[in-house]
This record gives structure tokens, C-alpha cells and sequence, in this order.
């Protein structure tokens, strides 16, 4: 588990401990948060560290008291009006990633800036660089990311068998997160509430949502002041997520017409993405696999690139080759200024609670999928007159807005506002349908799979248009 020995002696200031952490030495309160007034990094005139221009505040919340879990967030207040804005809890997708991914890469209103960095310069404390980002959701509402679940970006348990969740148990520990902060920050309890997330996340946000929701209908204190929910290019735990990337391939022109005809002819019915049934159709998509990593399959307008995620712990990311730059070299920053000591004392980090940091734990961690559809809990909700955002970067081949909107229609709603342009400075941003039930589908145009990563813009007007109650 623990870092390679063969590192560089000035790469020490990052805590070489085992990425499973033990109990920290400070006694677990239920609740712990401190305000961040500097961020590492953040530096507006260019000389000096500036005070940020927003308020942050980052803490824990225990979610598990036989395994000493806690969750770590950050809560970026509305850059608004914070007393009147609605307040949006957001998850990031990737079933084990950190949401500092959301925060820097999605939604927040702090960047990594794309200067040269040197990771072997730590004798001058150099630091990544952050700037402001003028399309952070906090122009419209205060917004507490969490790192679920336990495992994820700064979330721990003193207990390895804490880490043994799925979806089903992270919900209910978010629910108790959340039960727990609103009781530790009641000026907050008439606020509007939204939770929201996307990718992987988008399969847990219904969920978690309906087990809320059942808690305001049985009057369980203290209860959030629930509207809705909102989910990006959302997986469903249904085989339509993946089995639509076919079609969609085949739509821009990624794959020939003669292999589409082959798969539909020899691969049949459902579940055929992951689950080929005989040795043609396990060909085709062999030879489909291939044509799709041609380029990045999250954005197919991209380059074909390596994520850090994909690499396991212990190594160093490596630097991102030139073509890649533009698209990977945040995930390679976000490396180390997560791990430089500096940037933890800044957070409030608990010491000894979290070894190295890794934007995603891909499989070194246990967890479940215990939600196998979570199509129900989107019609529960809904029905119960819960607003609802389903929205999809239209050039995303891995959770294709083709799946998307086919199971938003299998709920059957009837059509309020039918299909239509949204614009944006008089241009087309994408398109959207409204349903009954306060369901809205809309597509960003241009944008990949983690939508605001790449059409900020149009995806901070969809935003502020739909928490405002306003049609798109």
C-alpha cells in the first residue's frame, strides 16, 4: 500500500503513509470544521497569497460511529445572497473519487491554472497555482461538496472495515451527514435544498433523495428544506447507460455502418456492452472498443489521453505528454497540491487520517453496487413533486444522452414543453424537454462527460435559469 521507496528524497514533504489510514490521534467529535481564509496557491495580484473571495468552510462529519468514519466537505457560500440562495449538496461521480475533482475541474469557483509547475522545486514550498473561475455555481448558491464514500478524497475511517460500503450504505451515511450539518448549521434550515451530482454519482443522487424524502414525509427532525435534484450524464445502474454508446457511435460516424448492423444483428437485446453472448458479437465490440479509443471517449471531440485515475497508487503520476496538456494537466497538478502538507494544514486535514491523496481509488478499496436500477427512485421522487434536472453533455460517448433520454421517456410522464432549442447569448446551447412532474431533459452542446468541465458557460446559465425556477 505504502508509496515506492524509490522516490526522491525532497518528495518526503508528501506523507509517505499507507493510503489506508489509521485512527487519527485527535479525539473524533461529531463535528469539526474550520473556516479556510487562504488557499495554497490562490493568488489574485500574482506576488503574494491573497485572502480568497469567497467564504469556504471544510470539516468532518462522523457518519459511522462503531468504525469511526467521517466525511470530510467543503462548503463554498453563495458568492450572492447566502441568507435567501438555495444551498446544493454535490457529488462526484467515479464511485471512489475525491470531490475536489468537482471543485476544480466542474462547479466550484476555484481553478488550477495551467502554469508550468515543477513538483522537484519543493524547496521554494512551490505550490500549484489556483485561480478564480467566474462560472462557479457559487454565483448562484452555496454548495457543500462531500468526499463520499468513506475512502474518497479526505474521507476516513479509523476502522478498515469502515471503508465496506456500497451504494445503498454511503447513501444512508450521507443522509446522517447531512442531518448531522444541518443540525450543526441551522441558519441554513429554511434555504432551499438541492443535492446533485453526476456520473457515477448520478445513480446515487435519486436514491439518497428518496430516502430523504421519506424521512420528511414521517416528520423525522431536523429535515432539510428539499425541492429537488439535478444529474449529469447520470448512470442508472440499467444496461441502457453503456449499450447506447453503440448507437451513438454509430451516430458520429465513429464506427462503419456494417459493424452497427453486426452488433445489432449478433449482439441482440440488452446487457450485450458488457455481456457479449456469443464469439461475433464479442468481436464486434472487441472491434468497437478499439474505434472508440481512438479518442477520449468522455469527450469524442478529444484526444485520446491517460487520465490519473487510471494509474494506482504509489507511482507518481507522470507528466502528461504535449497533446495531452490541455486535457490531463489539472488531474496532474491536482496531485500535488492535494498532497503537499501546506495545502493540508490550509484544509484543516486531520494529520495521520489520509496517507497519500488520489483523485480516484480505482478498485484498491471495497465497495458494492448495490443499487442495480435506480429508474424507480427518479419516479418516486418526481411523483412527488420534487423537481428534477436530468441534463448531458451531448458529445459524451460514455453515459450517451441517447441512453439518457431513453429512460427519462420510459417514466411515461407526459411532454409539457416539447423539444427546443436553449440559448445562450442568443445562440443554441443545447436542447431541452420539459415533463410533467417538473422533469426537465436538457443536452449541453459541446459538452463531454462531466458537462461544466467543458461549457462552464452554458452550464452556469442552465444552472442559475433552473434553481430560479425559470424555464431553460
Amino acid at each position: 500500500m505504502a508509496m515506492s521507496p524509490l522516490l526522491p528524497l525532497h518528495l518526503l514533504l508528501i506523507p509517505l503513509l499507507s493510503s489506508l489510514p489509521t485512527c487519527p490521534s485527535s479525539s473524533p467529535h461529531h463535528h469539526h470544521h474550520h473556516i479556510v481564509t487562504t488557499l495554497p496557491g490562490y493568488d489574485a495580484a500574482g506576488d503574494h497569497p491573497n485572502p480568497i473571495p469567497f467564504r469556504l468552510e471544510t470539516g468532518y462529519v462522523t457518519v459511522d460511529d462503531n468504525h469511526n468514519s467521517e466525511l470530510f466537505y467543503y462548503f463554498f457560500e453563495s458568492e450572492n445572497d447566502p441568507t435567501r440562495d438555495p444551498i446544493l449538496l454535490w457529488l462526484t461521480g467515479g464511485y471512489r473519487c475525491s470531490v475536489l475533482s468537482a471543485v476544480f475541474f466542474e462547479v466550484g469557483p476555484v481553478r488550477l491554472a495551467l502554469h508550468p509547475y515543477r513538483p522537484y522545486d519543493l524547496a521554494a514550498g512551490d505550490l500549484p497555482r489556483l485561480k478564480y473561475h467566474p462560472y462557479g455555481w457559487t454565483k448562484a448558491a452555496s454548495v457543500l461538496f462531500v468526499d463520499s464514500p468513506v475512502g474518497a478524497g479526505f474521507s476516513f475511517s479509523g476502522d478498515p472495515d469502515g471503508y465496506l460500503v456500497g451504494d445503498v450504505s454511503a447513501s444512508l451515511q450521507l443522509k446522517r451527514f447531512l442531518s448531522k450539518w444541518i443540525s450543526d448549521h441551522p441558519d441554513y434550515l429554511s434555504n432551499p435544498f438541492y443535492i446533485g451530482g453526476d456520473s457515477y454519482a448520478g445513480k446515487i443522487v435519486p436514491f439518497l433523495v428518496h430516502k430523504i424524502s421519506e424521512d420528511i414525509d414521517a416528520g423525522v427532525w431536523p429535515i432539510v428544506n428539499l425541492k429537488g435534484y439535478l444529474v449529469g450524464n447520470p448512470g442508472t445502474g440499467e444496461s441502457i447507460d453503456l449499450d447506447s454508446r453503440v448507437p451513438y457511435a454509430h451516430g458520429a460516424g465513429i464506427i462503419s455502418d456494417q459493424l452497427y448492423e453486426t452488433i445489432m444483428e449478433h449482439c441482440g437485446g440488452e446487457d450485450y456492452y458488457s455481456n457479449p453472448k456469443n464469439a461475433i458479437c464479442e468481436q464486434a465490440m472487441k472491434r468497437f472498443n478499439e474505434l472508440l479509443n481512438e479518442g477520449s471517449s468522455g469527450n469524442i471531440l478529444k484526444n485520446y489521453c491517460i487520465y490519473d485515475s487510471d494509474i494506482h497508487h504509489g507511482t507518481i503520476p507522470p507528466f502528461p505528454p504535449r497533446e495531452c496538456i490541455e486535457q490531463t494537466y489539472g488531474n496532474y497538478l491536482i496531485y500535488f497540491w492535494a498532497n503537499n502538507n501546506i495545502t493540508r494544514e490550509a484544509l484543516g486535514i486531520k494529520k495521520g487520517s489520509v496517507g497519500e491523496w488520489l483523485r480516484c481509488h480505482n478498485g484498491d478499496l471495497p465497495y458494492s453496487m448495490d443499487i442495480k436500477s435506480n429508474i424507480k427512485y427518479h419516479r418516486s421522487v418526481t411523483t412527488k413533486g420534487y423537481r428534477a434536472l436530468v441534463y448531458s453533455g451531448d458529445h459524451d460517448a460514455l453515459v450517451p444522452f441517447l441512453g439518457t433520454q431513453t429512460w427519462v421517456r420510459s417514466l411515461n410522464f407526459s411532454i409539457v414543453d416539447d423539444w427546443r432549442a436553449w440559448h445562450v447569448d442568443g445562440q443554441s446551447a443545447g436542447f431541452t424537454i420539459t415533463y410533467m412532474n417538473n422533469m426537465t431533459f436538457a443536452t449541453v452542446k459541446g459538452g463531454g462527460h462531466t458537462a461544466p468541465e467543458f461549457e462552464p458557460e452554458k452550464c452556469l446559465a442552465m444552472f442559475q435559469r433552473w434553481i430560479s425556477n425559470e424555464p431553460l
